[in-house]
């Protein structure tokens, strides 16, 4: 990681003179980070990287003469540097958020409706916290860019899936369940799109996340992956399914007749978010059998530990990402920390292991 001792270096990148106002006063008020510049579209923003050399890049989407994605795009190919994008609160710019993502943002600020709104304390603290977030991340974990295939012809053009082991043909769903923030959506990509439809698995992910976002993500990850998926719902869990925890709203879930359904609830946030990760591990954990296998990603803070620990103490199999891939290393380091990990492995290793929790590994 690098080194934060020393203030963070940002460069402020954004068309309105207001925002770019705002975001510097708002980040200078932190006292660990100081803005070195200032740029008006992707164009200044290259240019001004190149220059400055900042720490810490935040990107506006919507600009004149080069958009936010463009820039990125640029930056990344040629002098690359983390970079938190600020994006609206509205479908298209969820769209165009997980793009940017996936083409090597670290993270999102979401754009309040009223530029005054900066002013309120939660989210000013939690602007600061993103950005100091992102100069700890190392840009080499920042994979190239992820080409998102038709649904229709992936398996010719990405990754084979892997062949799932099988149970008997009488047991119910069998859940694998993912938790994961920063840097979670391409961690997801990379371990959604492996997975076969096996006829007996779901796959219940917590992605901490704002309402509406989750929605995009589903989107994205149902384009690529031989899974349906979707935002998770009040319902069922059936097979050869990804429901992703929709923002805003916790995840559950519990036996209705003998058979695992979903719930949701706007419950207190646990651990400061809402979905929570420890609130859907948690509930697997009162239902013996049910959860087979449990996955922490990449994310800041210890979300999910706990629960963890408590899957593995029912017999689910528990996996890690580990400190070689995870942009950053919070959350897996946590669970690792607690004793609730069975194994921890490298991104591109997580369906492998995965498989092998199906299939009772035991391995330590």
């Amino acid at each position: 990681m690098k080194e934060t001792a020393t203030k963070v270096r940002v460069l402020i990148v954004d068309d309105s003179a207001f925002m770019r106002c705002l975001l510097s006063d708002l980040l200078e008020s932190s006292g660990q980070i100081t803005v070195v510049g200032i740029a008006r579209n992707g164009i200044d923003a290259v240019a001004k990287n190149k220059r400055l050399v900042p720490d810490v890049i935040t990107l506006d989407i919507e600009m004149p003469e080069m958009d936010g994605l463009s820039a990125l795009t640029e930056l990344m190919s040629t002098q690359p540097v983390p970079v938190v994008m600020l994006s609206s609160f509205t479908q298209s710019g969820a769209q165009e958020t997980l793009e940017a993502l996936s083409r090597g943002a670290v993270d999102f600020i979401g754009k309040p409706d009223s530029p005054l709104e900066l002013q309120d304390a939660e989210l000013r603290q939690q602007v600061i916290d993103k950005v100091l977030q992102a100069a700890t991340v190392e840009v080499s974990k920042l994979a190239k860019p992820v080409v998102m295939p038709a649904k229709a012809s992936k398996e010719t053009e990405g990754k084979r899936p892997l062949e799932l082991p099988r149970g008997t043909f009488n047991e119910q769903v069998r859940v694998v369940a993912i938790g994961t923030s920063t840097g979670g959506p391409r961690a997801l990509q990379e371990v959604i799109s492996q997975l076969p439809a096996d006829g007996q698995t779901a796959y219940l992910v917590v992605q901490h996340m704002p309402k509406g976002f989750t929605r995009s993500l589903a989107e994205r990850l149902d384009s690529l992956s031989a899974l349906t998926v979707g935002e998770a719902e009040n319902g069922l869990i059936k097979p050869d399914h990804v429901y992703i925890a929709p923002g805003d709203y916790h995840l559950t879930t519990q036996m209705v007749d003998g058979k695992a359904h979903m719930q949701l609830s706007q419950s207190e946030p646990v651990n400061g978010h809402r979905p929570a990760v420890d609130v859907l591990f948690h509930s697997l954990a009162t239902i013996p059998g049910l959860c087979k296998v449990a996955v922490v990603l990449t994310g800041m803070g210890s979300d999910g530990a706990k629960g963890l620990v408590a899957l593995k103490a029912n017999g689910v199999y528990t996996i890690a990402e580990d400190a070689s891939t995870a942009v950053i290393f919070g959350m897996p380091k946590a669970a690792i920390m607690a004793g609730g990990v069975n194994k921890a492995v490298s991104l591109q290793s997580i369906a492998e292991a995965i498989s092998l929790g199906l299939a009772g590994g035991r391995e330590n």
